[in-house]
């Protein structure tokens, strides 16, 4: 009987250690800092490209596909409300 507590304490130790990591991804995955970060990495790749290709006002129109990828991070949690509620199955 022992060996088996001791097992169902070990998988249990285990789900929670395993849940601990599933909240701190997932608080990542959704945080402003991870949003800023790409947003500035978007800005800064697009950036180099339009100065590489020679395009007018890289600094300026580098904005706009960054500004469309916070833009569309505000918009996703609406989609995933209704992705939930209408379309996904269990």
């Amino acid at each position: 009987m022992m060996v088996t507590l001791r097992k169902l304490k070990r998988e249990i130790d285990s789900i929670k250690a395993r849940n601990a990591r599933v909240e701190t991804e997932k608080a990542w995955e959704t945080s402003w800092m991870r949003k800023l970060i790409l947003a500035v990495m978007t800005y800064g790749v697009v950036v180099s490209f339009f100065l590489i290709a020679g395009l007018p006002n890289p600094f300026i129109n580098a904005l706009v596909p960054a500004l469309a990828f916070i833009l569309s991070t505000l918009s996703l949690p609406i989609f995933k409300v209704i992705w939930l509620n209408y379309f996904y199955k269990k």
